[in-house]
């Protein structure tokens, strides 16, 4: 199993996950040493106090800030942590122009165990907690309980 299949199980509670998209990262960068390489970018999955300091490290911005900002608007990021629908896509009301982007920039994650007392979908079970940046400017925020996805 990889670690993110693990990460997705809810079996690397302690660990977060950093994307970088190609679009976003200089080539050079040496998060692309540390990370593996995916269709579309790099990530990575590391015990979360270097999680942490690689996402400042990558994007000038600190881990917990960027997600209390997402958290402002509900979107939809893929599973693999790697891509996303921003939700800001068709504001214009407008249908969307080729020259619009709305690529995902980078994503943040890290995952909560179950708990009860919390309610909600805490009491369902471990939650994964999603943060994407798009390239459009805004960031965005997706949430779900473990084994709820399968996309």
């Amino acid at each position: 199993m990889s670690k993110l299949d693990e990460f997705l199980a809810g079996e690397r509670l302690d660990d977060v996950v950093f994307y970088l998209s190609d679009a976003y990262l200089d080539d050079d960068s040496r998060l692309r040493n540390v990370g593996a390489e995916t269709d579309d970018g790099v990530r990575l999955i590391l015990d979360s106090e270097t999680g942490r300091s690689a996402f400042e490290a990558g994007t000038g911005m600190g881990a917990m800030e960027f997600a209390k900002t997402a958290m402002g608007a509900e979107g939809t990021i893929g599973r693999a942590l790697d891509g996303g629908e921003c939700p800001f896509a068709d504001d214009d009301g407008d249908e969307e122009s080729p020259d619009d982007d709305h690529d995902v920039s980078f994503v943040f994650a890290f995952a909560e165990a179950q708990n009860e007392e919390v309610g909600g979908l805490y009491a369902e079970g471990d939650v994964v907690h999603a943060y994407a940046h798009c390239a459009c400017g805004e960031s965005y925020s997706h949430k779900w309980v473990v084994g709820d996805r399968d996309d």
